[in-house]
């Protein structure tokens, strides 16, 4: 590196505070980066989406499906998975997290029936299917439900 390739950082010569329109030597007088006439060069330009009338296109496309805003999303384990684990191990989210059974946990994590378990865990997760319960408790284990 040496000083002919020396640049400021990105975004850090143009404030968004410019005061436009405030004579030619400033750089953005005259018509302050608008251009030459025309709609967007007018004060009450149309918003972001207007086109001129005609039915815009995110209204002209259909709508699908439903996105419930108080749904949760949990990273699934089946009971197999935690067969990896020693015995009398606490099986944590942030356990499942490290070991790399889960990728990554928004709402938490759900410990699902598949498979066999033949070791004896204490699993403390978010939830638990009734399934995953019986083979966790059938193997001697404790289920807690965090």
């Amino acid at each position: 590196m040496d000083l002919s390739t020396l640049k400021p950082a990105a975004g850090s010569k143009h404030n968004d505070n410019f005061r436009r329109g405030r004579g030619e030597s400033s750089g953005s007088g005259k018509t302050a980066g608008k251009g030459h006439k025309g709609q967007k060069a007018r004060s009450g330009a149309p918003r972001i989406g207007f086109e001129g009338g005609q039915m815009p296109l995110f209204r002209r496309l259909p709508k699908r499906g439903f996105k419930n805003r108080n749904s949760k999303q949990f990273a699934y384990v089946n009971v197999d998975r935690l067969c990896c684990f020693e015995d009398g191990t606490v099986v944590t989210e942030e356990l499942l997290l490290s070991s790399g059974l889960v990728s990554k946990i928004v709402d938490g994590v759900k410990i699902l029936g598949g498979g066999e378990l033949d070791k004896k865990l204490t699993v403390k997760v978010a939830k638990v299917s009734e399934s995953a319960k019986q083979k966790i408790e059938a193997a001697g284990g404790t289920v807690e439900v965090i």
